[in-house]
């Protein structure tokens, strides 16, 4: 059973983000062992590691802070030619991080108006780079 205390029914449901319900019956179906203790179930980690063929990761392990910012540029009187040369070197800086930290970039043109909007989402220091290249290959 291992030095750890056996999770209850509803902590197996958060683990695995299953209703209760669900890993209710999975035990009586016998998918799921556990040992009943009274009128509840519990269950090792080691027979929730065999459900689900992987090591279990305490909620306080998973939980990790994340900052992130959604940006949109407008860009007014600019031609195709220089929107087409703009997203090309966005998408390009966006995909050269790491693939965890990936920038998300978006870009809208407007031929009528031409206008182009840049939708940006990411982590700020990333966001902040690329916002730099914008206003750099924007300056007229």
């Amino acid at each position: 059973m291992g030095n750890m205390q056996p999770y209850s029914v509803e902590q197996v449901a958060n683990l695995l983000g299953l209703h209760v319900k669900t890993v209710r019956n999975y035990v009586r179906d016998g998918k799921l062992k556990a040992v009943r203790i009274g009128k509840q179930y519990r269950i090792t980690r080691d027979d929730l590691e065999a459900f689900t063929g992987q090591p279990v990761v305490p909620e306080t392990v998973r939980r990790h802070r994340a900052v992130e910012v959604s940006s949109v540029v407008q860009v007014d009187a600019i031609s195709r030619e220089q929107t087409d040369r703009l997203s090309n070197a966005l998408i390009a800086a966006a995909n050269s991080g790491s693939a965890e930290a990936k920038l998300r970039v978006e870009t809208i043109y407007d031929e009528v108006r031409a206008s182009l909007k840049i939708i940006v989402i990411g982590g700020v220091a990333d966001t902040a780079a690329l916002l730099a290249i914008v206003d750099a290959l924007t300056k007229e």
